[in-house]
């Protein structure tokens, strides 16, 4: 998930995304984009917390242009 996310990571609050959209801690969102969890086993996301991620970042990609509109 890391390399599909490279160009943005920098510029967006994970912990909020992971609370806001999923409902689950700061950490839990860190460790399925690392890739393990805090025991260093592997977790990912599943296919519908995908759907859930690609859903949070097309909502913040319009409140970003609603936003941008009303400069």
């Amino acid at each position: 998930m890391m390399d599909e996310l490279t160009g943005i990571i920098p510029y967006i609050k994970w912990g909020n995304i992971s609370k806001d959209y999923f409902g689950f801690s700061r950490s839990w969102i860190y460790q399925r984009l690392n890739g393990y969890d805090g025991n260093g086993n592997e977790c990912h996301f599943t296919d519908a917390q995908k759907e859930t991620m690609r859903s949070a970042l097309r909502d913040l990609a319009r409140k970003l242009n609603d936003t941008a509109d009303m400069i």
